[in-house]
């Protein structure tokens, strides 16, 4: 027992023993502690009043600015709105102006060529049906507005060079709302071909034949205008780019001044059925299909009746197309005229209208 007490006693020596060093020391070097149960007092700011009086006052001039700011958004919407509005109606001003002459000029044509009896009306093309009757013959005007040079193509017979179909197969196979006949042709070893220079797609499909005798050729270029005439050089009919044409006789008017048409032309036959085809200085197409009882030269109309006709209504360039038997007008799948044979007539060209 009295072992374990020292040891005990010992510990505790040992334990204090740094503890009592550190405050002997102090004491010695005349350190001090101090001990303090006071708190500082927070200090209130007196400014914050001002402070929120500043920010009101602040604040209330923003509210101000996003009035006026609001104020200026609305009148320049208004503003903006009435600029739109006029620049709208000085739009269709400008269009119905700048459309003005053409519709003037529409207007004259038409009232020479009296009432359509009927009218196809698209996107891509306008037609316009009338029914000429002077006295001496009898049969059908188109008047034509290409919106779009795709509006009208040349197609072969069967689409073969060579091959023939009658233009109501070629208009039903293509799907055109309207067409007519085309060049003359010649027949061998039973096939029937386009006369002298043809172009289809830009191609010269049998080469450039030089203009001879009375032929010429007619088409239409890229920008869907119409074109014609004789030519002695393939780069004479280049420079006009043809995109699809074909030949036949004779010239009847070349801006609008009548040509002189041969004497064989005039007789050979006198009266007969008749497709041609011009334009106005608008590039509107008119084309004239007249009727007759056969080829014999008794019935129809004659070339200098023709070109009369044309010269009255404006039209400024006139080419007379194969007729006769071949003559034939068809729209929306019927065929309008009455075609001498009894029946249309295959021909190996045709031009073709579409919606």
């Amino acid at each position: 027992m009295m072992m374990d007490t020292k040891r005990i006693n010992r510990f505790f020596l040992l334990a204090t023993g740094p503890l009592l060093g550190l405050v002997l020391a102090l004491l010695i070097g005349g350190a001090g502690i101090a001990w303090t149960t006071e708190v500082e007092g927070l200090t209130q700011d007196t400014n914050i009043p001002e402070i929120t009086s500043s920010i009101g006052k602040e604040l209330a001039q923003a509210e101000e600015a996003a009035k006026l700011t609001a104020s200026s958004l609305k009148e320049t919407a208004e503003l903006y709105h009435k600029t739109t509005e006029t620049m709208a109606s000085i739009k269709k001003s400008a269009a119905y102006t700048a459309n003005r002459p053409e519709v003037i000029y529409n207007k004259r044509i038409t009232s020479k060529l009296g009432t359509p009896y009927q009218t196809i009306q698209s996107d891509n093309i306008r037609i316009e049906l009338y029914k000429i009757n002077p006295g001496t013959y009898k049969g059908y005007a188109m008047k034509v507005k290409l919106k779009s040079p795709d509006a009208m193509k040349m197609t072969l017979g069967k689409d073969v060079f060579g091959g023939a179909e009658t233009t109501l197969q070629a208009a039903k196979r293509h799907g055109a709302v309207a067409g007519i006949n085309a060049g003359g042709f010649a027949d061998s070893d039973g096939k029937r071909y386009p006369m002298s220079t043809t172009v289809l797609d830009g191609n010269y499909l049998s080469g450039f034949q030089p203009t001879y005798k009375d032929l010429f050729f007619v088409g239409m270029n890229h920008s869907g205008q119409l074109i014609g005439g004789k030519f002695k050089q393939k780069e004479d009919l280049d420079k006009l780019q043809p995109l699809f044409g074909a030949t036949f006789v004779p010239i009847l008017l070349n801006n609008g001044v009548k040509v002189t048409i041969p004497d064989k032309w005039k007789k050979s036959p006198l009266r007969a059925p008749r497709t041609v085809i011009g334009n106005y200085k608008d590039d509107q197409l008119l084309i004239l299909v007249i009727d007759g009882r056969d080829e014999k030269g008794s019935s129809g109309a004659t070339l200098e009746e023709v070109q009369a006709k044309l010269f009255n209504l404006g039209v400024q360039d006139a080419y007379n197309l194969d007729g006769g038997g071949s003559s034939s007008l068809v729209v929306n799948g019927k065929v309008v005229n009455k075609p001498s044979d009894g029946q249309l007539r295959p021909v190996p060209t045709h031009f073709l209208f579409f919606k």
